[in-house]
């Protein structure tokens, strides 16, 4: 984890109520794709957290949604604008369980994540299929992004507007070795009753502090208790208890 000013260079809408916001700074210490970040907003309170997009050692990015106060604050805020930051957080995408296809399934801005990840494994010489699934067409984003990989791409809306029709659970391939996915839990859920094989879950929860202090987002889980922030937010679905989860 690493505290320090950051400074937005870039931060514009590319989908319904969806924005891509980039930041420019020293080390921020990301390590692997699955991690996040806290921001934090003038006179807001609590900071904001965001699951990273992509990272290097000079910048990171995210994809987010305008649901509130916050993040219609953040959606306003011009380049050049310098915030707080806590970086570096939680525990990301463990791509050593991947296999020889893994499938890549989001929901909404869950596919921010999971595009940092289609690029560690096809870095790694391992080609994913990825799921995305969205409301409407004009809530779609990272389309063209995820086909300049070169990968598989299925992309499914609500109402038939884009791809198939149906949600991304129902355009699962069938075959793949492994799974990873970010979204709405009732999708992840979901997801994992209806998938063949083990997987990565990154969850989301409400956090105060973003680094375990508070205790504020544990979960139980076949461990015992768990922090999302710390000790995910990504977890392995064998650790789940997913009737526990709301």
């Amino acid at each position: 984890m690493r505290q320090g000013n950051f400074t937005i260079i870039k931060n514009e809408k590319v989908a319904n109520n969806t924005y891509f916001i980039e930041f420019a700074g020293e080390n921020p210490e990301f390590s692997s794709p699955g991690q996040f970040f806290n921001i934090s907003l003038p006179e807001h309170f609590l900071r904001r957290p965001f699951s990273v997009c992509t990272f290097s050692g000079s910048t990171f990015s995210a994809y987010y949604k305008t649901v509130g106060k916050g993040t219609s604050l953040l959606s306003s805020l011009s380049v050049g604008t310098h915030l707080d930051v806590l970086s570096g957080l939680g525990n990301g995408f463990n791509i050593k369980n991947a296999g020889a296809r893994p499938v890549l399934v989001g929901g909404g801005t869950g596919a921010s994540p999971l595009f940092g990840l289609a690029k560690a494994l096809t870095d790694a010489d391992i080609t994913p299929v990825a799921v995305l699934g969205f409301a409407t067409a004009a809530d779609a984003f990272l389309i063209s992004q995820f086909e300049d990989l070169g990968i598989e791409l299925i992309v499914a809306t609500d109402d038939g507007s884009l791809g198939i029709c149906g949600n991304a659970v129902s355009a699962l391939p069938t075959d793949y070795s492994y799974v990873y996915s970010c979204g709405p839990l009732p999708m992840m859920r979901a997801l994992h009753l209806a998938s063949k094989t083990e997987g990565q879950y990154s969850l989301e929860a409400r956090l105060g502090c973003g680094f375990g202090a508070c205790m504020g987002c544990s979960i139980e889980t076949k461990n015992g208790p768990r922090r999302v922030c710390k000790d995910g937010p990504v977890f392995y679905s064998e650790d789940l208890l997913w009737q526990t989860l709301v």
